[in-house]
């Protein structure tokens, strides 16, 4: 029997994770684990200096348990505790508001999905590319809900090297309006000028920390993808290291 394991930063209420959860039940059984309210921002963070809880929701399709730790906390309790065996596949998502980019680093979905990576399963982070200003009648889950089961499909059959993981970005559009898939590579934001200040009435100054970035990186990055309309799906590793810097201290090494 295949386990997929669910996990989100949005929360165990958020809409995109009760159609994410329910869309991949054609691949497997399903699990969902995530935080017991909104972790956005969280990247790869896990609880150190407290304990964690999870209590399961009743009345779901799926089997759904809320957390009150990260979304990295949510993945290594269903891996070890909730799933009824180690999981074949973690899914996060889908997340309200799209992570392409620099904007990875902060992200609690592609925390998630690093977390499985670290201990050894396949994983997919899956964004849905809209803002918090656009009313709910404007929410196409079902797009980017397809795009992951599709993607899970083809990774359970193939998964990734060791270490590497999907991340998905798909426009809020229609299936049918979609320009197509595109495999992309990651962009990247300038935040150079990312704080802006004002004074309050009172005289309190303060801050909005992240202002609009500059977005760069060429055609074939994530950004520029959905941009064009297209769902973006980029592979990512979670190893950090510079090859070719090393390399290059490597070989300088040698030779002294």
């Amino acid at each position: 029997m295949t386990r997929i394991l669910v996990v989100n930063d949005d929360g165990v209420e958020s809409e995109g994770i009760v159609i994410l959860a329910d869309a991949l039940r054609v691949l497997g059984d399903v699990t969902v684990v995530a935080p017991d309210a909104d972790r956005s921002g969280t990247s790869h963070s896990i609880s150190t200096q407290h304990v964690v809880t999870a209590v399961e929701r009743r009345g779901r399709a799926v089997r759904s348990f809320a957390c009150s730790g990260t979304p990295a906390d949510c993945v290594v309790l269903g891996v070890n505790e909730l799933c009824g065996g180690t999981p074949d596949l973690v899914v996060s998502g889908i997340n309200r508001g799209a992570n392409l980019a620099d904007d990875i680093n902060y992200s609690g979905t592609v925390g998630a999905a690093v977390e499985a990576v670290v201990v050894g399963i396949p994983a997919i982070a899956v964004s849905l590319c809209t803002s918090w200003t656009e009313s709910e009648d404007v929410l196409h889950w079902e797009t980017a809900a397809a795009i992951a089961v599709d993607v899970a499909r083809s990774t359970l059959r193939e998964p990734l090297p060791r270490g590497s993981y999907w991340n998905i970005n798909v426009p809020n559009r229609a299936a049918s309006t979609l320009s197509g898939v595109a495999y992309t590579r990651q962009g990247r934001k300038s935040y150079a000028e990312r704080m802006a200040r004002d004074v309050a009435s009172d005289g309190v100054a303060y801050y909005w920390v992240w202002a609009n970035p500059l977005v760069g990186g060429g055609e074939t990055t994530d950004t520029a993808a959905v941009d064009a309309g297209y769902a973006s799906i980029t592979p990512l590793r979670i190893d950090r290291t510079d090859e070719a810097v090393l390399e290059h201290y490597q070989s300088a090494t040698s030779e002294v």
